[in-house]
């Protein structure tokens, strides 16, 4: 294992374990960059990795009553068609696209992390997390509230078929606005959903054929990064949320200016 999984699978864990997504929008660019995948393969790795670092991180989150199992499960089942049709896609993609498809959304992810950590914490709606979307008896419906809550879902499968990220990073925001989560709750409960959407894009990959994966990298880089995650979810209870996010859209900027400089010229070509 290169000892370079070391740093990379660590900022990884602390990412997921402190912000609850942001995990694969670093993760598939070091495994291309710096461990020389290519993209399909590193956004396959990515998922495997993903996955497996969520799971393992939500006791901890569980622990601390920052999981809602029933609406996580939820949100990320109604993913599932998005999964199938963003894997289905992404194979139809040259590399070149994906990687600079990448780079534009790390630069709308960190301008969105930006502004949330300015205003102090996303708002959300006046509907409680724990109030009922729809009910059979009797039958009701906050149907607004239950047409967000789909196409969020959908989106957020799409965009983790398509590029094989878990979609943390758009996902607590989706929860606070959608589901009227508490930060600290959209965090622990975006980990739920992202274990499950990477699991049903690996499954939609795995139909098409993954190919050659490095075994040996991908539970190295995992073991890394939970071991991170737990350290992040520890760092998310001491520092201010809005320090994090800062420092998190810096690094994200940076790494979509390497990826866009590597992408560009060769889509060019």
């Amino acid at each position: 294992m290169p000892l370079a999984v070391i740093p990379l699978g660590t900022v990884i864990g602390i990412a997921l374990g402190a912000l609850g997504g942001g995990g694969s929008i670093l993760a598939v660019p070091a495994l291309v960059h710096v461990l020389g995948q290519d993209p399909v393969t590193a956004t396959t790795s990515s998922l495997i990795i993903v996955g497996i670092t969520s799971l393992l991180s939500l006791p901890a989150h569980h622990r601390a009553q920052r999981v809602s199992f029933g609406q996580g499960m939820t949100f990320g089942l109604l993913g599932t068609a998005g999964s199938f049709a963003g894997s289905a896609a992404s194979r139809a993609v040259p590399g070149e696209v994906l990687m600079t498809v990448f780079a534009v959304l790390m630069v709308v992810v960190a301008v969105l992390m930006l502004r949330r950590s300015r205003s102090g914490s996303l708002q959300s709606d006046d509907t409680g997390p724990h109030e009922p979307i729809l009910t059979l008896h009797p039958l009701t419906c906050v149907c607004p509230r239950l047409l967000k809550l789909v196409v969020a879902a959908t989106l957020v499968g799409l965009l983790t078929g398509f590029l094989g990220v878990g979609g943390g990073f758009v996902l607590v925001p989706a929860l606070v606005l959608v589901l009227g989560f508490t930060m600290p709750v959209a965090v622990g409960t975006s980990l739920l959903v992202i274990a499950i959407n990477s699991g049903t894009a690996l499954a939609a990959r795995a139909q098409q054929g993954v190919g050659e994966l490095d075994w040996p990298l991908i539970l190295g880089f995992a073991t890394v990064a939970v071991i991170g995650s737990l350290v992040g979810s520890r760092v998310a209870d001491r520092l201010p949320a809005e320090r994090l996010s800062q420092a998190f859209a810096v690094l994200v900027l940076a790494i979509a200016a390497f990826t866009a400089a590597q992408a560009v010229p060769a889509l060019s070509a």
